[in-house]
């Protein structure tokens, strides 16, 4: 798989981010408002959008009323303070990395994010560095049981674009738009979904050592940690 192992992002979010509910509450009411403008709708049910994402918000722990409550901001007067912005960068090794963020001061953000970068052995790039390389896919991952034949045998017959098993189960690749009913015939034929999302996937899958991944990994997280960044994209096959 090209990019930034999300099984192991999983594993980060449910260590460190567990003490950091409020951080991740932040990003999620974030994505949450970003979705409502884009797709111009509250409703899940119109959004595929939001609705995995409030799907996701809601496997984290994320509390209903929270969710609403960033919903009716979006959709509020004071929706347009925050805006969706995209930075482009370059880590250690020659790993492209693409960075999403929603903020209300975008040269606090940019400043930050350059920041990170450099602190970390990488460099800011020029708007269409690395962009070009990396495409909106739908990806859930399913955990491994006894039936994973079977419930990749579901995938492929729901529509998958993909499926790629790996150690700990399945990687299910979808259209954006196909991601929720995929995952909702994953469901049915017994799969237990990790994680379901939209995510931006690298062509140029850029292989490092053993030696290399922490300090790739290490720009991951300060990334993602940082409060206004939503989502990071990597290169990397870590």
């Amino acid at each position: 798989m090209s990019g930034h192992s999300k099984w192991s992002q999983i594993k980060r979010t449910k260590g460190v981010l567990d003490q950091k509910k409020g951080l991740l509450f932040s990003k999620y009411s974030k994505k949450i408002s970003i979705a409502v403008k884009e797709g111009s709708s509250g409703d899940p049910s119109a959004n595929f959008k939001l609705k995995t994402i409030i799907d996701s918000a809601k496997a984290q722990g994320m509390p209903n009323e929270n969710v609403e409550r960033a919903i009716k901001n979006a959709l509020g007067a004071g929706a347009a303070a925050v805006k969706e912005v995209a930075y482009e960068g370059y880590g250690p090794f020659g790993t492209a990395f693409l960075v999403e963020a929603a903020t209300d001061n975008s040269n606090r953000t940019f400043n930050n994010v350059r920041k990170i970068f450099s602190e970390h052995g990488g460099s800011i790039g020029a708007q269409g560095s690395v962009a070009w390389q990396f495409s909106t896919k739908g990806q859930i991952l399913v955990e491994r049981d006894k039936n994973i034949s079977d419930i990749e045998m579901a995938a492929i017959d729901a529509g998958a674009d993909d499926v790629r098993e790996s150690e700990e189960g399945l990687e299910v690749y979808t259209l954006p738009q196909d991601l929720h009913k995929i995952k909702t015939a994953l469901e049915k034929a017994g799969a237990k979904i990790a994680q379901a999302e939209i995510i931006k996937e690298s062509s140029q899958g850029t292989d490092l050592t053993e030696d290399q991944k922490p300090k790739v990994d290490t720009l991951f997280a300060a990334l993602e940690n940082d409060e206004d960044v939503i989502a990071v994209h990597t290169s990397a096959n870590l």
